[in-house]
């Protein structure tokens, strides 16, 4: 299928979550993406449990579909006289090796950018390539807990928790990917590439400050924990039904009345627990006592069922299996599966992209290890078979 970035060719070096995360993106709104992986033993995700009965890792599977894989021995001079060749053929280079590790093995930015001026080259690091914590070793969670998000979840008479996805790799992921395409759009514009220097704390520090800074900037004040409530929402929590919890948000105060009449508590709607939303939030505990005396005499499936009917937003818990197999996720084709040669049919999730003109698509395999070699150094770069094969003797492939 043709996409909107059809045509584009990228060059990755990334692996484990943020940087494959992004050409995922890429590749699914229809760029080449040529995965360059070590020799011998690839991306470290490939190992990552749980594994397929053909031995691949189903994490692998789902951030690597329909990408190209080549390997390469960076550290042999051959190597990086490939990886050169191929800039000079590629519109964007992605890495997110440690700050420094790309210029000491000569494929900096300021270099490749030089010899293809037309370049757009990301790096996505912990920290960033500039400031104090740049040569600092960081992961997600660390990120998390730097941009200001593990201390603002759980429950104010808990310890902070992080969340329970990558999130600080899987949003750097995403805006590096939007900062690839902008960047694409200037250089059609003026022929000029650049480089993108994207960090994992800033990005989580972009989610959690939307929220959460404007009491400190304005106030002074830091808001404690909130558990399943909600920053600004009154009510907004996770309630206790019969059967289990549910999920009630009423974000203007139209929702607030409707929520109280059903309730039967219209007696609330004179009071400062129906006023305007700041005002509303000063008697959150009260609000969410109200709500919960109420759910806890009907089952989930009866608080549901008189909520939406009067179109106040609300929702079950459901367990990660039930995610798996629900409808609306199914009919929306968030829910696929690809045919992997070593694996058979594998289950992912297919395109967030539903676009009336280009849509996504991302129903591929994930490649085997260097799959791609013959048709790269070939196909882009001219080597003969020969050539090719004493590569892999050399150990450069």
């Amino acid at each position: 299928m043709v996409g909107s970035l059809n045509g584009i060719k990228v060059l990755d070096f990334s692996r484990a979550y943020s940087g494959p995360f992004c050409t995922l993106m890429l590749k699914d709104l229809g760029a080449e993406i040529i995965k360059v992986e070590l020799t011998g033993s690839g991306d470290t995700v490939r190992r990552d449990y749980p594994v397929t009965k053909g031995g691949e890792s189903g994490t692998f599977i789902i951030l690597n579909r329909g990408k190209k894989s080549i390997t390469l021995n960076l550290k042999s001079v051959k190597g990086r006289e490939i990886c050169k060749k191929l800039v000079e053929k590629v519109d964007v280079l992605i890495e997110n090796y440690s700050p420094g590790t790309m210029e000491k093995l000569g494929l900096g930015h300021e270099e490749l950018c030089q010899q293809n001026p037309r370049l757009v080259y990301a790096s996505i690091s912990g920290f960033g390539h500039s400031g104090p914590y740049r040569d600092y070793v960081s992961y997600d969670p660390i990120a998390q807990a730097m941009g200001g998000m593990t201390s603002v979840t759980g429950f104010p008479d808990s310890p902070p928790i992080k969340c329970g996805v990558s999130i600080a790799d899987f949003s750097t992921g995403l805006y590096t990917a939007l900062a690839i395409t902008a960047a694409l759009n200037h250089r059609n514009n003026t022929g000029e590439g650049q480089w993108i220097d994207m960090s994992l704390q800033d990005c989580v520090w972009q989610f959690s400050s939307i929220e959460f800074s404007p009491p400190y900037f304005l106030n002074g004040k830091i808001l404690p924990r909130l558990g399943n409530g909600h920053p600004s929402m009154a009510p907004g929590n996770l309630y206790v039904a019969k059967d289990g919890p549910v999920l009630i948000s009423t974000g203007v105060l139209n929702q607030v009345l409707r929520l109280y009449k059903v309730m039967g508590r219209e007696d609330l709607c004179n009071t400062p627990l129906a006023a305007n939303q700041s005002e509303r939030y000063q008697y959150k505990p009260q609000i969410d006592q109200a709500v919960g005396e109420w759910t806890k005499t009907k089952t989930v499936e009866e608080v549901l069922a008189i909520l939406r009917k009067e179109e106040i937003p609300c929702s079950p818990v459901p367990s990660f299996d039930k995610v798996c197999e629900d409808p609306q996720l199914k009919s929306r084709e968030m829910v696929i599966e690809v045919e992997q040669e070593m694996s058979g049919s594998v289950k992912v999730p297919g395109s967030l992209f539903k676009m009336s003109k280009t849509p996504g698509y991302i129903k591929y395999p994930a490649p085997i290890l260097g799959e791609n070699n013959q048709e790269i150094l070939s196909g882009m770069l001219g080597f003969s078979e020969d050539e090719i094969a004493q590569f892999s003797s050399d150990g450069v492939i």
